[in-house]
């Protein structure tokens, strides 16, 4: 059983991300209902209330939620995650998800993206002068700071966008420590960077979304993996380069190969450049 778009989706979010969200979907004809969700319950990026599972189990629990605070048959849902790049520890890394569930069908539908230039940064500082070396990095006030004390401790304040209140929270933070650590708050409203990743992703979703799958029409075929294995130019033998990309239907399983045209540069090659 397939069924079509549905005329409204409930978003789970508490961060204003349906100012990005609606519009690709609007075109659809898809109007974006915010739920009342708390949404905080399923993870925080402050750590005062840890993630559980990954990425794509809070997303479902989001959509899940906005779906039970609706009553609406499809819930959508955004996560994301932020810390140092798994190869290079010293540049930051982002990661971002975007869920739609449909429980007339159980189908889902899933777009991800990375962010490689991030606006996520941290910091223990010990005066006020690192301080705002700090703010100035991030882009504040555009970027919201939270402050905590540097042992461990709940923080002190979220969100702070107001020069005057981040200088008290920093300093109630030295006076319980001694020293500070600062954050960038990554909760979609506090960081326009993290927004914009948002908005592009949503984008690629509705364009998704818009096709249907060639063999039982429900809404979103699209890439599923990708294959490595490309030949190299000079042997034939195969590179970890990809190779192929499989595209697919959630809801009934049809997939397609797509092959990638073109042979992989020698210096790719095991054989060629062990």
């Amino acid at each position: 059983m397939t069924a079509p778009l549905p005329d409204r989706v409930a978003l789970g979010t508490m961060h204003g991300k349906e100012a990005v969200i609606a519009p690709p979907l609007a075109a659809l004809g898809v109007t974006v209902v915010l739920a009342e969700v708390e949404t905080d319950r399923f993870g925080t990026f402050s750590g005062d209330v840890l993630r559980a599972g990954s990425m794509i189990e809070a997303a479902r629990a989001k959509a899940q939620a906005a779906i039970a605070a609706t009553g609406l048959p499809v819930g959508l849902a955004s996560e994301g995650a932020y810390g140092p790049h798994p190869h290079f520890a010293f540049l930051p890394f982002g990661q971002e998800l975007l869920l739609w569930l449909d429980v007339r069908t159980g189908q889902e539908v899933v777009e991800m993206t990375t962010d490689m230039q991030p606006s996520y940064d941290q910091e223990t500082v010990a005066d006020l002068a690192a301080a705002e070396a700090f703010l100035t990095r991030i882009g504040f006030p555009e970027t919201a700071v939270i402050v905590q004390p540097a042992v461990t401790a709940p923080p002190l304040a979220k969100g702070v966008t107001d020069r005057a209140l981040f200088i008290a929270a920093l300093d109630h933070a030295f006076r319980l420590g001694g020293s500070a650590h600062l954050q960038t708050d990554m909760r979609a409203h506090m960081n326009p960077r993290r927004m914009s990743v948002i908005a592009g992703l949503a984008q690629r979703l509705a364009q998704r979304l818009a096709v249907p799958c060639p063999t039982c029409a429900a809404p979103g075929f699209g890439r599923l993996r990708s294959l490595p294995g490309l030949p190299c130019r000079d042997c034939g033998v195969e590179t970890g380069l990809i190779a192929a990309e499989i595209h697919g239907c959630t809801a009934c399983g049809a997939e397609q190969s797509r092959p990638r045209d073109g042979l992989a540069d020698p210096g790719h090659c095991p054989s060629c450049n062990p």
